[in-house]
């Protein structure tokens, strides 16, 4: 499995504290099945984003896990005003490896409208933004069906593991099985933070999800569809991968 969404890299954000954190959660990813991971440091307010720096990490990193686990570097991107307008500019600075995909995590007051002014002004610069957990998300939990909008405006969808477990409550469960139901997941991820509370594991999850689905498209949401976009190139048209149609 690869997992897209996880806060591996340690003392940069809410992630792991320590470096033997860090340590624990890769034994952990690689015992769960997971292959390859996207360090995907914060970029708020709150937690400045180095691009350089955090790719100098991620070396040291794949040096010390050896075959167990590869890496690449992406982002979780808050969705604001000044992350919008720098990532127009630079927008490598923030995608997934070398790639156009974009993880974004949605202000919680933003309203409708200027969201999809933002996803217009990211997708016209060449960039498919993937929406993470919108099942979580306060604008959208209320009204799942702004998710669809949201593919419709060039976005794919990205769910968080342990919402499908139940982790983060029914809510998120119910509107995370509506989102499978209506194709509207493209992705499924670890979101990751430590080694006990938000763990990388995806396995409970891909076991719920194949009794919600089938077997191709579990493939497609904790494999295909997330090997693809790691190993997409930038230089390549920003279409989305035929691997990755909507719903998986």
């Amino acid at each position: 499995m690869i997992d897209l969404h996880c806060h591996i890299l340690p003392l940069i954000d809410d992630g792991p504290s320590s470096w033997e954190a860090t340590a624990e959660m890769c034994r952990i990813a690689a015992q769960d099945g997971i292959r390859h991971i996207v360090a995907t440091p914060h970029a708020n307010h709150k937690y400045s984003y180095n691009r350089e720096r955090f790719a100098s990490m991620l070396q040291t990193l794949e040096a010390s896990c050896g075959d167990s686990l590869t890496f690449s570097l992406g982002c979780d991107f808050h969705f604001s005003y000044d992350n919008i307008e720098d990532a127009v500019l630079h927008p490598r600075r923030y995608t997934i490896a070398r790639s156009n995909y974009l993880l974004i995590e949605l202000n919680d007051f933003s309203l409708m409208p200027s969201i999809r002014q933002g996803i217009f002004r990211l997708v016209s610069s060449g960039m498919v933004p993937i929406v993470t957990h919108p099942e979580r998300s306060p604008v959208l939990l209320d009204k799942p069906r702004l998710v669809l909008d949201l593919i419709d405006d060039g976005c794919l969808i990205q769910v968080t593991a342990g919402s499908f477990t139940g982790h983060w409550g029914e809510r998120p469960q119910r509107m995370a099985e509506w989102l499978l139901k209506s194709d509207a997941v493209h992705i499924v991820a670890s979101d990751a933070h430590d080694t006990r509370h938000r763990p990388p594991i995806l396995s409970a999850a891909c076991e719920r999800v194949s009794t919600l689905t089938n077997k191709d498209l579990v493939q497609a949401l904790f494999v295909d569809n997330p090997g693809a976009i790691v190993a997409t190139e930038a230089s390549l048209p920003r279409e989305v991968p035929s691997a990755i149609p909507r719903g998986g």
